[in-house]
């Protein structure tokens, strides 16, 4: 049965972490069937840095960023293959053909534009690793994935058209025995119109190819060792799980664990594919896998921030109840601006939404709800969402600090408070 790897920016940030994919593969595991990589280091972040000074043309400060994103790229082709290698002439032309692009579509809305620009990152870095493959032995096809992945023309957030893209998928695999390489993030229109699947959308094309190529296992791997209880960058004393089910992993991710995708887990749950995690870094460590059977990690408690939320306060101008009518209202409008409630707090005369910050969404959606509304926005806060929590852990988190909207189920209690009463790293009460 076939595996499905999956690399993310860490892995390849420079030409040191791309031979140290390049050795993983060539010594020290199975080969998977195919891989999905992300974009370099920070090449994402650069794009949308392009994108903006392209939307506001600020000429001088896209053409740095431009040149920016074509040296990182150059620099790690020539300490890989040497200078003048045809590896920088195909990156060469891929950053000019991002340049026409920009030139093509900076009057364009601007989800179409994001997607035309975000995801040339995905098109660079898996240049250059299928290269590298190559030259060391692994026998690696490139495979473009805007034209494996098919999708609808929702940009930013395309839904995927199943059938087609399983069909292609599985015409592409009979025709190769090479290592199916592609890109992660990224698919396309029928078209050809290129779209992205959500912002660190990677794993979740992972998990496309792995349930139509009928994998027996996807392996994610990260710069940590496996899953954990809360993020170790901001939580002290953090476990590793060894194993949870879909279902909480689905829970956690939704709110806000950043080890997975949260669109990764339906379709290996639909095929019954377990999901590993593994350090690139320590390949021999004990890794965590998520399947379809519960684990520890489905009953600790397990622990989720989300920094710089803005909390949207809104009640009806004319003072009556906020009832089904209008909170449906309300939330239809937040889900056609593009945006996701990360908490709801309801009250017979007001609705908190707390949500991430986006302006180009968040503006025409407050200007919206204005007209019959009242909205009060309060900026900088900080999300803690505990799953599996008690009440005494709950006391010992919240401390002395404000509470500005909370919601508690039998599962899983959220409260918002200011960033500037919450540390920079937490300690889980023991």
């Amino acid at each position: 049965m076939p595996r499905v790897y999956k690399f993310g920016g860490a892995s390849i940030q420079d030409a040191d972490a791309i031979r140290r994919l390049g050795a993983l593969l060539a010594e020290g595991v199975a080969r998977p069937r195919a891989m999905v990589v992300s974009a370099m280091g920070k090449t994402t972040n650069a794009l949308e840095a392009l994108l903006a000074a392209a939307r506001r043309d600020d000429q001088a400060d896209y053409r740095r960023w431009l040149a920016a994103i074509r040296d990182d790229h150059l620099a790690v082709a020539r300490a890989l293959f040497g200078p003048d290698s045809q590896v920088a002439a195909e990156l060469s032309r891929l950053v000019d053909e991002l340049d026409a692009a920009h030139g093509a579509h900076r009057e364009a809305p601007y989800p179409f534009h994001y997607d035309q620009t975000v995801g040339m990152g995905e098109l660079l870095s898996t240049t250059l690793v299928a290269a590298w493959l190559n030259e060391i032995g692994v026998a690696t096809r490139w495979c473009d994935a805007r034209a494996l992945i098919v999708t609808d023309d929702r940009h930013q957030t395309a839904e995927i058209d199943w059938a087609a893209t399983h069909e292609r998928i599985a015409s592409l695999a009979a025709e190769s025995d090479e290592v199916l390489l592609t890109q992660g993030f990224i698919g396309a229109t029928e078209g050809g119109a290129m779209t992205t699947l959500g912002r660190e959308g990677s794993d979740f094309s992972a998990a496309i190819l792995a349930e139509a190529l009928g994998a027996d296992e996807l392996t994610i791997w990260k710069d940590v060792t496996g899953l954990f209880n809360a993020d170790p960058r901001r939580f002290t004393n953090a476990r590793q799980i060894a194993r949870l089910s879909y279902d909480e992993a689905l829970e956690q991710t939704w709110y806000g664990a950043k080890v997975i995708h949260p669109r990764t887990l339906a379709p290996l749950q639909r095929a019954g594919i377990p999901l590993t995690v593994r350090s690139f870094l320590e390949p021999e460590a004990p890794p965590s896998t998520i399947g379809p059977e519960p684990g520890e990690g489905d009953r600790q408690p397990a622990f989720m921030l989300r920094d710089d939320q803005v909390l949207l306060d809104v009640s009806p101008r004319d003072g009556g109840f906020l009832d089904e009518a209008r909170m449906a209202e309300i939330l239809a409008r937040l889900a056609e601006a593009g945006l996701h409630a990360n908490l709801l707090d309801v009250e017979a005369l007001r609705l908190r939404l707390c949500v991430d910050p986006a302006p180009e969404k968040l503006e025409p959606l407050a200007d919206a709800l204005a007209t019959d509304y009242r909205v009060r926005r309060h900026e900088k806060l900080t999300l803690l969402t505990v799953r599996h929590p008690d009440k005494a852990l709950l006391a010992r988190l919240d401390g002395h600090r404000t509470r500005l909207a909370e919601r508690c189920s039998a599962t899983t209690a959220q409260r918002l408070y200011p960033a500037a009463e919450c540390p920079d790293t937490w300690q889980i009460p023991e």
